[in-house]
């Protein structure tokens, strides 16, 4: 059988484009450009926070009782509590997203609930390897947390890294694959990886070595999404369609919560094939047939050109431009919970 196309010689690829990460020189041009300009100018206000709901978090952690929801952490990191298990997306809660604890970008505002204050974490999904995506002490915490390790779903390729860490309880997912993940008591939950456009590298010579993806996960409650990072594509189209026998009107209709990227942006030169921007993640809305949206990636690091509040400023122009009614796709503040209805 001849490989996937998005399977290479020396690593993979992407579905709709060949993507070369940007040279040494087209860094140096983005960053010399943004100093002489100013960029990023600083936040017009703070960025919204919470106190995070930690007596309902914990009691909402699994049981027949549970509601499902979701609750933002910063950055690419939510806690969403559904199908009976709790579970986080790309878990970042060290003070910079570098391999250096001493430089590299620094957070501007705290993870909304400590490591230690989490409920018990079931399940935690990797888009990539790149360091606001992917953080060692995060990842080691969440392997011996009380209770017993997460169970972590990776892309091709980056099981490996886990295993060197001693965390075994890993499973790794090719485009389109899925892990059932039994609940007792409870329906499967279904963990698929699906494409995005993007890349990967932990280093220099180690570029697009492990493959990067966003995630469906489908319990009986609760269709989510979670883009990862991307840029814009056909393959949202193809998830909509790869998944359309399982989210017709009378299994319920799409996804339920989708949560995408909205922030580092700019300069569109530099990330037009790597990150969405605003208007962008509205299009994927509409492509995957999501239910509601929530708008993360944003006033956390500041990793681009754009102001750490400009996306969701963006986003409300967008939704007025489109008529998307507000509930439909929304920020909440770090440590905002948003509760959804039970998939029908």
């Amino acid at each position: 059988m001849s490989a996937p196309r998005h399977h290479r010689a020396r690593g993979f690829q992407n579905n709709y484009i060949e993507f070369e990460p940007r040279s040494l020189a087209d860094v140096l041009r983005w960053r010399v450009a943004a100093a002489r300009e100013g960029l990023p100018r600083p936040p017009s206000a703070p960025i919204p926070q919470l106190p995070p709901s930690l007596d309902f978090l914990r009691a909402n952690a699994s049981g027949p009782g549970q509601q499902a929801a979701v609750t933002w952490i910063g950055h690419a990191t939510v806690l969403a509590q559904f199908g009976g298990i709790s579970l986080l997306t790309d878990p970042v809660f060290s003070e910079r997203c570098s391999p250096f604890s001493f430089a590299g970008p620094k957070r501007h505002q705290p993870p909304a609930i400590a490591l230690a204050d989490l409920p018990h974490i079931d399940l935690v999904v990797v888009s990539h390897n790149h360091y606001d995506h992917l953080d060692r002490p995060s990842v080691e915490a969440l392997g011996r947390q009380p209770g017993g390790s997460a169970l972590f779903v990776v892309p091709l390729g980056l099981a490996a890294w886990f295993r060197d860490l001693g965390l075994d309880n890993v499973v790794e997912l090719d485009w389109w694959q899925s892990h059932p993940l039994a609940v007792p008591g409870r329906a499967d939950v279904d963990v698929m990886l699906v494409p995005a456009q993007h890349w990967s590298a932990r280093g220099l010579r180690d570029r697009m070595q492990t493959l990067w993806g966003g995630f469906a996960v489908l319990a009986q409650d609760c269709h989510l999404f979670f883009a990862g990072d991307t840029g814009y594509s056909r393959d949202f189209a193809d998830i909509r369609q790869r998944l359309a026998a399982r989210q017709g009107a009378a299994q319920g209709g799409g996804f339920d919560i989708a949560l995408l990227p909205i922030g580092a942006y700019a300069p569109r030169w530099f990330m037009a094939t790597q990150h969405i921007d605003v208007a962008e993640a509205v299009k994927i809305h509409l492509d995957i047939g999501a239910k509601r949206s929530l708008g993360i990636h944003w006033g956390t690091f500041e990793l681009t050109d754009e102001p750490l509040d400009e996306p969701p400023q963006r986003l409300t122009e967008e939704r007025e431009a489109q008529r998307i009614d507000e509930d439909a796709f929304f920020t909440v503040a770090i440590g905002g919970t948003r509760r959804l209805p039970p998939r029908a």
